[in-house]
């Protein structure tokens, strides 16, 4: 789970015409404005094939264009890939670069590549960009087939620079940004595991490895623990599987002298049939991707076990299989859960607000005074966002605030919804202190969903994030792979992480 997909260094470059890194092809990313500059590879030849492309529209410097240009022996490399960066070089436009070129090398099979730093941005936030996405332009889902052929691998990626001081300064950037990226495939690779090959145990076995391997704290309760300890909720979820329930705690405290520790709740369902409410038989295969939530909570624990942030965390998974049979839990029934309070379900397919309330309690008695929790939480957020954005919900918006502020630095997209008394209102239950779900899911549902959990978060500082929408994707789109994402980890990593990846 921890191996460097590929090995990326600097050099300083001189010319197109030298090649002293062994490298196959060379990425140049242009603006808009300098690819209607003279000379901008260098090259007659080059240049002038550039151009008629750009004449015909075929490429105009925009953000996620890259073209293939075959050198025919002019240059010491085979090819020379354009990306365009847009009106101007950013960390967003330059990892999509990245994530384009490192596909078309795996397209092309060939094996290592050279990347220039592009003028008019700080050179660490370049080659941190690049990285990440070169990196995270490598992820390929598992496959399972019995005479699977070799793929071809990104395996040596050369960062050149122009100013020589630049080389050694950009280590420590590329070192952050690897960890990054790897904490995103990590998560992406979690998620995509099929239910036959992740149920909570298994789950809670990768839990325990990860911290053994950082050195973080971790405990594991079973379905007997869960019970004595008063989660009839998480219980009454996990019923109705041959898999039980497992309750996952990895505790990192990176700052002891400091008495704040947030707290991080990550869904763990590892199949959601919808239970006896049986979801549509119609994609329902998707439903290995709704423990995306606690895989992206692992994915960031992957990368602050490399950097080492000076904050304390509890991380909290609770995980189950949402399945039906006789032991299922039922429309109707009422459960008490590890806060005291009861739940009225009404549907059985709103179990993830269950587990995860069980979660915050659970975070809030391991001394968390803070907390986020993730999700893919609701079919109704796609109404909303699309497969675009992930929707927030919090009962604190200055605790928002940083939140947004390190999405929009990972190039996450997150949108604030409301959290008005009159939705709150609707999850009142006449037999019970509140119901798992509204008379009718299609009105505001993601709203009433995030607001679910944040009645057991109480006057804590809370943020959800629903990644209904955004944790796995049906096709590829932009720089996301089709498939989980691994969403969230990279805000996550540049809230908490935020000086070492500056």
């Amino acid at each position: 789970m921890f191996t460097k997909i590929t090995d990326i260094t600097t050099s300083v470059y001189t010319s197109p015409t030298d090649n002293n890194t062994g490298a196959d092809v060379i990425l140049v990313c242009l603006t808009e404005v300098e690819l209607r500059q003279d000379g901008v590879l260098g090259l007659p030849q080059l240049d002038q094939a550039l151009e008629r492309m750009r004449a015909k529209g075929l490429f105009t410097g925009a953000s996620g264009e890259l073209e293939a240009l075959p050198t025919h022996g002019l240059l010491p490399y085979a090819y020379v890939l354009v990306a365009g960066l847009g009106p101007a070089a950013s960390r967003d436009t330059l990892r999509a670069a990245a994530v384009h070129a490192a596909r078309k090398m795996l397209a092309l099979q060939f094996e290592r590549l050279a990347l220039k730093l592009p003028s008019g941005i700080d050179s660490r936030s370049a080659a941190s960009a690049l990285t990440e996405g070169l990196l995270l332009g490598t992820y390929r889902i598992a496959a399972y087939r019995k005479n699977e052929p070799a793929r071809a691998e990104l395996r040596q990626a050369v960062l050149l620079t122009e100013a020589a001081a630049d080389a050694a300064l950009l280590a420590s950037a590329i070192a952050a940004a690897e960890a990054v990226a790897e904490g995103t495939n990590y998560a992406r690779d979690l998620t995509n595991l099929p239910g036959n090959k992740l149920v909570p145990a298994s789950l809670a076995e990768e839990a325990v490895r990860l911290a053994q391997h950082y050195g973080f704290a971790c405990e594991v309760l079973d379905e007997h623990e869960i019970a004595a300890r008063g989660m009839g909720g998480l219980t009454a979820v996990g019923a109705g599987s041959v898999h039980p329930p497992r309750m996952i705690t990895v505790r990192y405290t990176g700052d002891p002298e400091n008495a704040d520790v947030l707290g991080l709740v990550g869904k763990g369902v590892t199949f959601d049939t919808g239970g006896i409410s049986m979801k549509r038989p119609d994609g329902m295969e998707e439903m290995i991707s709704d423990m995306g939530g606690a895989a992206t909570l692992l994915g960031a624990l992957h990368v602050v076990g490399q950097l080492k942030p000076k904050v304390n965390l509890v991380v909290v998974i609770p995980s189950a299989e949402n399945m039906t049979s006789g032991t299922a839990y039922r429309p109707g029934d009422v459960v008490t859960m590890l806060s005291g309070h009861s739940v009225e379900v009404l549907n059985t397919d709103a179990e993830g607000r269950i587990i995860l309330a069980e979660g915050i309690t659970y975070a809030k008695a391991q001394g968390a005074n803070r907390l986020i929790d993730v999700a893919t939480l609701t079919g109704a957020i796609l109404i909303s966002f699309a497969d675009i954005a992930t929707g927030a919900v919090t009962n604190d918006d200055e605790f928002l605030k940083p939140f947004l502020q390190a999405a929009g630095a990972a190039g996450e997209k997150v949108w604030q919804l409301p959290n008005y008394p009159e939705y709150r209102a609707m999850l009142k239950s006449d037999v019970a202190d509140i119901k798992n779900a509204t008379s009718s899911d299609r009105w505001a549902g993601a709203i009433t969903a995030g607001l679910f959990i944040g009645y057991f978060a109480e006057e804590t500082p809370w943020i959800h994030l629903d990644t209904g929408g955004t944790a796995w994707l049906w096709s590829a789109k932009g720089i996301e792979p089709k498939g989980a994402t691994g969403v969230m980890v990279r805000t996550l990593a540049a809230y908490l992480c935020g000086e070492q990846l500056n």
